[in-house]
C-alpha cells in the first residue's frame, strides 16, 4: 500500500473525542489526505459551507448534534447525495452495522479503530459505495 492512498483528497473528521480525532487525522495525513475536523454535527455543517470533502468520517454519539442527526441534515442538500459518509462508532453491538447502513451511511467502522486495517476499511467502503 502506498503512503499516498488519499493524496489530493479532503476528509472531514467529526468526533467530540480529541484522541480519536488526533489518531484518525494522523493516519489519514500519513496517507496524503488533507484533514478538517469538527467536534459535533453543527460545527461540521458549518465547515461544509467553505469546503466539500471527498468523504466524511463521523462519530454517532456527540453533543449538540450527533452523527445520526448530522447525516439527516446533510442529506437535505441535493449536492450531498453522492458524498460518502462513514460512521465510526463505539456502537458495536449485534445489528448496529445494519442500523447504520439503513440510516443511509455509506459504511461502518467500529471503535476502537485498528490502525493496521483502518485505511483498508475506508478504501473498501469507498469502492463499494
Amino acid at each position: 500500500m502506498s503512503t499516498q492512498e488519499f493524496a489530493g483528497q479532503t476528509v472531514l473528521v467529526v468526533d467530540d473525542e480529541p484522541d480519536n480525532v488526533n489518531v484518525i487525522s494522523h493516519i489519514l495525513r500519513f496517507y496524503g489526505a488533507k484533514i478538517y475536523t469538527a467536534r459535533h454535527g453543527i460545527e461540521a455543517l458549518s465547515i461544509m459551507h467553505s469546503i466539500l470533502p471527498d468523504f466524511i468520517l463521523v462519530d454517532l454519539s456527540m453533543p449538540y448534534m450527533d452523527g445520526w442527526e448530522f447525516l439527516k441534515n446533510l442529506r437535505q442538500y441535493k449536492w450531498s447525495e453522492t458524498l460518502k459518509v462513514i460512521a465510526f462508532t463505539g456502537h458495536a453491538m449485534y445489528g448496529d452495522r445494519e442500523k447504520v447502513l439503513e440510516a443511509g451511511f455509506n459504511g461502518y467502522i467500529p471503535k476502537p479503530i485498528k490502525a493496521t486495517g483502518f485505511v483498508e476499511d475506508i478504501k473498501r467502503i469507498l469502492e463499494q459505495a
